[in-house]
C-alpha cells in the first residue's frame, strides 16, 4: 500500500521497458497509479485517476507529451521526461504548459528529487536546458501589455518565480516573509489575469521577463 504522503503518478511512455524501469527508480517515494503509452490513452487515464503528478515522454504516438500538456496541463503538473534536448522541444512543452523538462539520463536521485518538486507545482529542469530558458529571455529582451502594470517589486518577485525559485527562497534572496511572497504572486496572477502559479513561467518566457 502507498503511504499517504506517497506522490500518485501517471507514466506516460510507448516503451513499456522504459516504463517499467521508471516505476521501479521512483521507489516508495512516489505511487504509479496509471501508465498509458500514447498520448490518447494518458489522456484517459488522467483524467480517470485524478494523479499528483504526470511524468510524460514528449514523443509518442497520438500527439505525443504536447497534446497530453495542451489538454491536462491545468489541472495536473506535467513533467516531460525525453531524450530530446532540442530548444524548440524544450519551449514548446513549457508553452504546452508542462511544469518541467528533463531528460532521461538524469540520475535516479536527482530524478526523484524533481519530480517531487514538480508534485508541489515546482518548475524543474535539467540544469543545461535551464540555461536554454534563459537565453530565450535574453534573446526576446521585450515586455509590454500587462507587464506594465506590475510594481517594480513584483517584477522582482516574477523573475524569481521565472527561474524555479520557491516561495522561501524568493523570501531570502528578497529580505522578505514568504508570505509577502504569497501574495505578491497572486496580485500578478490577478494583473496578468492567469489563473496558475506555472503559467507566470510561459508569461515570462513570452515577454523575455528574466
Amino acid at each position: 500500500m502507498a503511504k499517504l504522503d506517497a506522490v500518485r503518478v501517471v507514466v506516460a511512455d510507448d516503451h513499456q521497458i522504459w516504463r517499467s524501469g521508471l516505476r521501479a527508480d521512483l521507489g516508495e517515494t512516489f505511487h504509479v497509479i496509471g501508465e498509458a503509452a500514447d498520448a490518447d490513452e494518458a489522456i484517459e487515464v488522467i483524467g480517470r485517476t485524478q494523479p499528483d503528478l504526470v511524468v510524460c515522454d514528449l514523443h509518442m504516438p497520438a500527439g505525443g507529451g504536447i497534446k497530453v500538456a495542451r489538454t491536462c496541463g491545468e489541472a495536473t503538473p506535467i513533467v516531460m521526461l525525453t531524450v530530446s534536448e532540442a530548444e524548440r522541444d524544450l519551449l514548446d512543452a513549457v508553452a504546452a504548459g508542462a511544469v518541467g523538462y528533463l531528460v532521461k539520463s538524469t540520475p535516479s536521485a536527482e530524478l526523484r528529487t524533481a519530480l517531487w518538486k514538480a508534485a508541489q507545482g515546482e518548475p524543474v529542469f535539467s540544469p543545461s536546458l535551464a540555461a536554454l530558458l534563459l537565453g530565450e529571455f535574453r534573446r526576446l529582451n521585450k515586455t509590454g501589455g500587462a507587464a506594465q502594470a506590475l510594481s517594480e517589486r513584483e517584477r522582482e518577485v516574477l523573475q524569481h518565480v521565472a527561474r524555479g525559485h520557491t516561495y522561501r527562497q524568493i523570501g531570502e534572496e528578497l529580505f522578505i516573509a514568504e508570505k509577502t511572497v504569497e501574495n505578491h504572486v497572486r496580485n500578478i496572477l490577478g494583473k496578468l489575469h492567469l489563473s496558475r502559479k506555472q503559467e507566470l513561467i510561459r508569461y515570462a518566457l513570452e515577454h523575455g521577463i528574466e
